[in-house]
């Protein structure tokens, strides 16, 4: 078979006719509600074509090993990471050129290494540059000094280096890290450049030894990313600036870097840390056997543990948020496989286009409720790893009901701070009316101060993953949230089960308002200066960013 003839069966032509007789409404149309008769039979129905369409998910999943892709090191052990471009085996027969962080230790080679840490341990490593344009790695979701942070305001030219100093001071959790020069993040990121950044501690290795848990083993990173090739493997992503204002949607969805994934598992309790490493889609993630969503616990959110493990039946995962998770396969049947999907959801992009002014050109590229900068949907159904489950027995834990002491939202007095989320009617998406400019810091808060923040989203908008760089939050209310969302509150504050943890990112739907709780306590001298953006990459690059400073 030739190269041309392996492609083929990964471009979206494939894809499609290979789901045709299935149904492709079914697929990409299914409501969250799932109220009454009706409403379950069409979810059922939905559910066993995506099943179906996992039939072909044959590859290996890659899974962090000694070396190699996600191969696990020590943080501290760590003097140099070289930003270069590489080539992986992505598509099955094709080399594909890829940008990775390649590092050597103990006579090992790592690509975009899994790199952990415990609180207190202290971080020394040098940024090498191989790239042809500048470039800066932003450890996402840690709290460090704003030189520290990576945001962009500091970065390495082509054949540079940039040197790092930080104390992990962060609750244990799964962060990441990735490029963040100003306007270039978006393809930067896209061509490879994501690790990952594990963070434990006491309660953390609890979980572990209760439940019997290994990294690579029995609990698994999902790094969920969509990317487009071509014939010859090679990514594909060319997004005129109209379309920029909806996202990139390419139409393979990789796990870890693999390409139509499977994954063969015991009858026992899995651990999955996922991380929505896309551009811009928006996951609605579920777990299927014969037409039926099995129950998950969530366990975690971008901060870390939760106080108390949560059933749930599916979660909406937004670029650049973490969630942690249990899977007991002990429920599933036995000989069908499961498998991890994206269920249908309406994308809701580009709401109230029409009356609103929106630019025609941004409009037509991903229009009404589509959005396909990348040739693909949002919003679509579609399978994203085939877990096989071999007869076990012999295992008999069970998931502790008390995992970690959660903080408290920090109170605030006063009115909250008003952050709108718009469109000025040419192509740019704006907070608070702002574009990013590097010499503006329209947004000023002091240390040590408490605050809310309402984040309030436009109706004529689109779904926004809005990020902080150096401080975690809590969300206390939403308001205004869609149906197809709102279902999945668990209380009077509209609150969904991921709102329960600390975040670093939080989406705001059209329509919605979102009030969350900061405290800006800090322990590094002087003012700092940080970013405020949203994490549709396309978005940020287009420059819904802002500054923000914590004055001393």
């Amino acid at each position: 078979m030739s190269n041309r003839d392996r492609m083929t069966r990964f471009t979206r032509r494939r894809f499609l006719g290979g789901v045709g007789a299935l149904g492709l409404a079914g697929l990409a149309r299914l409501a969250p509600a799932d109220e009454g008769h009706g409403g379950a039979r069409a979810a059922a129905k939905a559910a066993l074509e995506i099943e179906q369409a996992a039939a072909d998910f044959v590859n290996p999943l890659r899974l962090p090993g000694a070396s190699g892709l996600w191969g696990v090191l020590k943080a501290t052990e760590v003097r140099e990471i070289r930003v270069r471009r590489t080539e992986l085996a992505v598509l099955p027969g094709l080399a594909s050129p890829f940008w990775a962080y390649a590092v050597e230790s103990g006579a090992k080679r790592f690509l975009n290494p899994t790199l952990v840490a415990r609180r207190g341990d202290e971080v020394r490593v040098r940024m090498a540059n191989e790239l042809d344009q500048p470039t800066i790695i932003h450890w996402h979701g840690l709290a460090n000094d704003d030189r520290n942070d990576g945001t962009g305001i500091y970065v390495a030219a082509p054949s540079e280096t940039y040197d790092y100093g930080f104390t992990v001071r962060d609750r244990a959790s799964m962060y990441w890290y990735h490029p963040h020069p100003l306007h270039i993040t978006a393809p930067q990121t896209y061509r490879g450049l994501a690790g990952l950044f594990f963070v434990a501690d006491d309660d953390e290795e609890a979980l572990r030894r209760a439940l019997g848990l290994e990294l690579g083993v029995t609990e698994i990173p999902l790094v969920l990313q969509d990317k487009s090739f071509d014939h010859e493997g090679r990514l594909e992503y060319d997004v005129p600036r109209e379309a920029m204002f909806h996202g990139f949607f390419g139409e393979e969805i990789l796990v870890n870097l693999t390409a139509r994934p499977a994954f063969t598992a015991a009858r026992r309790i899995y651990r999955f840390r996922l991380l929505n490493g896309s551009n811009a889609r928006n996951y609605r993630l579920a777990f299927l056997q014969g037409g039926r969503r099995l129950g998950f616990y969530l366990i975690g959110t971008d901060g870390g543990l939760l106080d108390a493990p949560k059933r749930v039946d599916q979660a909406f995962l937004t670029p650049a948020q973490r969630l942690d998770v249990l899977l007991d396969l002990r429920e599933a049947r036995e000989g069908r496989p499961v498998v991890l999907a994206t269920l249908g959801f309406d994308p809701m992009h580009n709401e109230g286009a029409m009356e609103t002014g929106v630019p025609k050109a941004a409009a037509a590229s991903g229009g009404g409720h589509e959005g396909h900068a990348g040739g693909a949907m949002d919003g679509e159904g579609k399978p994203i790893l085939r877990i096989d489950v071999e007869p076990t027995s012999g295992y008999a834990k069970k998931i502790p009901a008390k995992l970690s002491r959660l903080p408290a939202p920090p109170p605030a007095g006063g009115k909250p701070r008003r952050i709108v989320l718009a469109h000025d009617g040419k192509g740019n998406w704006t907070i608070n009316g702002w574009q990013f400019e590097m010499n503006a810091t329209p947004l000023t808060v002091r240390r040590g101060a408490r605050e809310t923040w309402l984040i309030e989203n436009s109706r004529a908008s689109m779904p926004h993953p809005m990020h902080i760089h150096g401080f975690q939050f809590r969300v206390l209310e939403r308001r205004g949230t869609p149906a197809q969302v709102r279902v999945l509150g668990t209380d009077s504050n509209g609150l969904l089960p991921q709102d329960r943890g600390l975040l670093d990112t939080v989406l705001a739907w059209p329509g919605e308002s979102v009030r969350i709780a900061l405290d800006f306590t800090h322990p590094f001298p002087g003012d700092q200066t940080y970013m405020f953006h949203c994490h549709n990459l396309e978005h940020e690059d287009l420059g819904m960013m802002i500054q923000y400073g914590v004055k001393a």
